[in-house]
């Protein structure tokens, strides 16, 4: 890719856009926790590409091995987050971040690429359909209409964890699971919390703090998963009041 694009790496990490839609001139908490998360996973051959302005265009995945997610295979990427949003929109800037990443892919000996869907759309994972145009298609599901998508090209396929089917937990009071790969999350947290401590709604907030306890999560997970009367509600990111609507409906 030409001089447009850049990667992020230790060097300059602490200095460049982190793409999402956070503007402030001073030190965001989510901001700071996600560099802190991508301090450690560039040495392990994560990789964030982004378009070489203060604006939205970005991939970002990494080896299926050391991906945090409960998803298994062998000479997989795994793409966390492809977003293209405001004035990069319609620029051809999705395809290219793409191509840039099965290319990737192609030149270290990949099997193939994968990333996590459903069999209808969650506001906050890639949009599947756009994946689909490249050839990705499901290759494992879940009870409840999560989905794997994949493009092998070698006919192996990766597959979610035993443990991620699950879609349960023992405890049957708001639970959500998270980590700091995404800048919104602290604030989603701390907001969250406020909002069950004003309402006497029992909450508890798991954060996932290394590479053995994401592989091992009961449930499809990206970044964050919610749990309601001891099943899994949503992988999208809420504010108080889907939590009220998730809590009227499920009550």
């Amino acid at each position: 890719m030409d001089s447009q694009w850049i990667e992020l790496s230790p060097e300059n990490l602490k200095d460049e856009h982190l793409c999402c839609i956070i503007r402030t001139k001073k030190a965001h908490p989510g901001v700071e926790a996600k560099r802190s998360w991508l301090s450690g996973r560039l040495q392990d051959g994560h990789v964030f590409r982004k378009l070489n302005a203060r604006e939205c265009a970005f991939i970002e995945y990494a080896p299926l091995e050391t991906a945090w997610v409960p998803v298994i295979g062998r000479n997989f990427y795994y793409i966390y987050c492809l977003w293209v949003q405001g004035q990069p929109k319609g620029h051809g800037y999705g395809r290219q971040l793409m191509e840039s990443c099965l290319r990737d892919a192609r030149v270290h000996g990949k099997s193939g690429v994968c990333m996590l869907g459903a069999a209808k759309q969650k506001a906050w994972l890639s949009d599947q359909n756009f994946a689909k145009k490249f050839g990705f298609e499901t290759v494992d599901a879940t009870a409840d209409g999560y989905e794997l998508l994949a493009l092998s090209f070698d006919g192996t396929v990766p597959q979610f964890a035993p443990n991620a089917k699950k879609q349960a937990i023992e405890s049957q009071v708001l639970t959500i699971y998270y980590d700091d790969q995404c800048p919104y999350i602290f604030q989603r947290v701390e907001t969250l919390k406020a909002h069950c401590a004003a309402k006497s709604i029992p909450a508890q907030f798991i954060r996932v703090e290394s590479l053995a306890q994401a592989k091992s999560l009961p449930c499809v997970f990206n970044n964050w998963a919610v749990f309601y009367d001891g099943h899994l509600v949503t992988v999208n990111q809420i504010d108080g009041s889907a939590l009220d609507r998730i809590c009227k409906r499920n009550g």
